[in-house]
């Protein structure tokens, strides 16, 4: 008589059952195992399909699809679900440009007209007939580098001179510039907004539109200005050469 005691299934041998996340190619199938997608060998008389249950026997050091379970393919198990793809991570970072020169421009006047070379200071208005100013400050192409990026914020860094026009605080008038680099000619204004109004010798960090500084990132703009086409008031902002960090930009962004 057969002793089937000695056909007991040994540990590791059990068959099971998974899920077939592909159909068959050659003689593997893929199928998903305790959260994970492997190809397992395939009897050659089946065609699994995605989804379809199967049975699982071990041969050897293989794992062999025999049979495939059911009527029809299933819906997969949880777990056995592609995951969406994760968000993408966002980096933010705060950037400080200080303009490569500031320098104001005379459009009217007894001095003539063009760009004012005895100071580099930042001129608005005019002063007892002496000439329309635009005081300017150029950013070269160092605000480029945040190309791609998003600008969520940005302020300027502005000190008045102590003297020029009247002591209390007086409003500027606070335009974007196209040009990067002090032109030859007078500066290109775009759009404009409501600029820092200070006493003499007040100093501030000013916030800008950050719609501006992005225009700056993506190459569109390239300096600021005050203006006023009437000539009031007449203020005068320090420039470099009397204020180390005058017209600074500051950059808040993430990509």
């Amino acid at each position: 008589m057969t002793d089937f005691a000695l056909n007991r299934v040994l540990p590791g041998r059990e068959s099971i059952t998974v899920y077939a996340t592909g159909a068959k190619s050659g003689d593997t199938v893929p199928v998903w195992i305790n959260g994970t997608t492997v190809s397992v060998r395939c009897a050659r008389d089946i065609t699994p399909a995605t989804n379809d249950v199967l049975l699982l026997q071990r041969s050897g050091l293989y794992w062999v699809a025999t049979s495939r379970l059911g009527t029809a393919a299933v819906a997969p198990p949880i777990g056995n679900v592609t995951p969406p793809d994760p968000k993408p991570s966002v980096t933010t970072g705060r950037s400080t440009f200080g303009p490569v020169e500031t320098r104001s421009y005379r459009s009217s006047g007894p001095y003539g007209v063009g760009w004012r070379t005895d100071n580099d200071d930042v001129y608005q208005g005019q002063y007892g007939g002496n000439g329309l100013h635009a005081g300017c400050a150029f950013y070269g192409n160092s605000v480029l580098s945040l190309g791609g990026a998003t600008v969520t914020a940005a302020w300027i860094q502005v000190r008045r001179h102590n003297g020029g026009g009247i002591t209390a605080a007086q409003g500027t008038t606070l335009w974007l510039v196209t040009e990067k680099f002090k032109p030859g000619g007078a500066p290109t204004r775009g759009a404009s907004t409501g600029g820092p109004s200070l006493a003499w010798g007040q100093s501030a960090t000013f916030g800008i539109p950050a719609s501006w500084a992005q225009s700056m990132a993506n190459g569109t703009a390239g300096g600021l200005a005050i203006y006023t086409a009437s000539g009031s008031p007449y203020v005068i902002m320090d420039g470099r050469g009397a204020y180390g960090p005058s017209f600074t930009l500051i950059v808040d962004w993430s990509r």
